[in-house]
């Protein structure tokens, strides 16, 4: 049997075994998954939205990326959904058809000149705001721009999306479905402003983009394809 005394000196060897070993543990924990400095979770991050950006935009605006894509498609605004019905109803099918395609290849044609708006807001990021955003999880570096850029965005946009739409032809479109819709005898005229209507669509789509592209990077290792992407969003799964 041990005496009092081996057994304490046993136990007190035991534990600064266990401490030693928890350190080393947490040393090579430390080495494996470093702590990035805020001016590289800024790195990370700007980059992580450059690349949500350019991927969404990129992808956006290839011919029928908005057509062909039922989630995003730009039909007819919701208030004059029956002034669809009414026109088909009327022969004038092939029209509709027309302007709907026409609506859509405007955004995508719009989605070239969104890119540098967006690298534009996300060179201002500060520090706090990439802390904010490191810890806010899924969605929340494309909320920072959402909500840094959008007023701008909408501002810049708009034009951008009425010269896409003029240029293929939408506007004339739609104007010629609604002159020949307002002369349908007892019909409550119909006023629109297509432009605003198409640019708020398209922003929608390429948020949307967006995040999907930041949540990507955030849950599956393999989209961190540069070491300070790496270094930041590793130690973004560990703070969660």
């Amino acid at each position: 049997m041990l005496s009092p005394e081996t057994m304490r000196t046993f136990v007190l060897t035991l534990a600064l075994a266990v401490g030693l070993g928890s350190c080393d543990l947490l040393h090579q924990a430390a080495q494996l998954n470093p702590i990035p400095t805020e001016s590289e979770v800024v790195s990370g991050l700007k980059e992580a939205l450059k690349n949500g950006v350019s991927g969404g935009t990129d992808l956006l605006a290839k011919p029928g990326a908005f057509l062909n894509n039922n989630l995003i498609k730009i039909l007819f605004p919701p208030e004059v959904a029956d002034v669809e019905k009414r026109l088909r109803a009327i022969g004038l099918g092939s029209e509709v058809d027309r302007a709907v395609t026409a609506l859509n290849s405007g955004a995508e044609k719009a989605m070239e000149k969104a890119k540098p708006i967006f690298v534009d807001a996300i060179t201002g990021m500060s520090i706090t705001d990439a802390m904010n955003v490191l810890k806010g999880g899924n969605g929340a570096a494309t909320n920072f721009l959402r909500n840094s850029t959008s007023d701008a965005l909408r501002a810049a946009f708009k034009p951008v999306i009425q010269e896409a739409l003029n240029s293929v032809g939408a506007t004339r479109y739609w104007n010629d479905l609604f002159t020949a819709y307002n002369k349908i005898p007892l019909v409550k005229p119909v006023t629109t402003d297509l432009g605003a209507y198409v640019t708020e669509k398209a922003m929608f789509a390429l948020f949307t983009e967006i995040e999907k592209e930041e949540n990507a990077i955030r849950a599956n290792p393999a989209k961190r394809t540069t070491d300070i992407l790496k270094k930041v969003f590793n130690y973004a799964d560990l703070r969660g």
